[in-house]
C-alpha cells in the first residue's frame, strides 16, 4: 500500500487549510479525499490538519496524533455533522492473535509480533484520544478500512 502523493482538489474552496499542501499516504486515502472533495453533503473537509494528543503506552509520553480526515457534512435530514476519520488496514483495527506469536528457534516471540502489539496499542491510544477530543466537540468519529471504501479491496 506504498501509494503517496499530492491531492489536488476540484473543489479547493471546500477544502479548510492550504489546498496546494494536501498528501495522501495510501491509494485508500486518495479515494477518500477524491469522495469528499466531490460529494455535495461535504461543507468543508481537511487532512491531517486536527491535532489530537495522546499518551503513548510504549513510551508514556504525549505525542501528536493527526487524523487522516475531518468532514463536515449534512446528514440525511439535513443536519450538520463533523466527523474525523482515520484511515487504516483491517489488519490493523484489531488486536494481533496471540497464536501468531511464531517463535523463534531460540523460544523468543517473533519481531513481527512484538511490532504487531506495539502498532496496536498505540493505535489504541490514538483512538481513545480521539474519541473523547471528539465527545468533547460534539463531532463523530470512525475507522474507514478496505472494507469500507469502494474499489479498495
Amino acid at each position: 500500500m506504498a501509494y503517496k502523493g499530492r491531492f489536488r482538489p476540484k473543489n479547493p474552496n471546500k477544502y479548510k487549510g492550504d489546498p496546494t499542501k494536501i498528501i495522501y499516504r495510501s491509494l485508500w486515502e486518495f479515494k477518500v479525499f477524491k469522495y469528499v472533495d466531490t460529494h455535495p453533503d461535504v461543507v468543508w473537509w481537511q487532512s491531517e490538519e486536527v491535532v489530537v494528543p495522546y499518551r503513548s503506552p510504549i513510551d508514556g509520553k504525549i505525542h501528536r496524533y493527526f487524523p487522516d480526515v475531518v468532514v463536515h457534512k449534512k446528514d440525511n435530514l439535513g443536519s450538520l455533522n463533523t466527523i474525523m476519520i482515520e484511515i487504516k488496514p483491517s489488519a490493523q483495527c484489531r488486536p494481533p492473535d496471540p497464536k501468531n506469536k511464531n517463535k523463534t528457534k531460540t523460544g523468543r516471540v517473533s519481531r513481527r509480533y512484538l511490532n504487531e502489539v506495539k502498532t496496536w496499542g498505540v493505535n489504541e491510544a490514538k483512538w481513545k484520544a480521539a474519541r473523547s477530543f471528539c465527545a468533547d466537540r460534539g463531532w463523530l468519529f470512525t475507522i474507514m478500512t478496505e472494507k469500507h471504501i469502494p474499489g479498495a479491496r
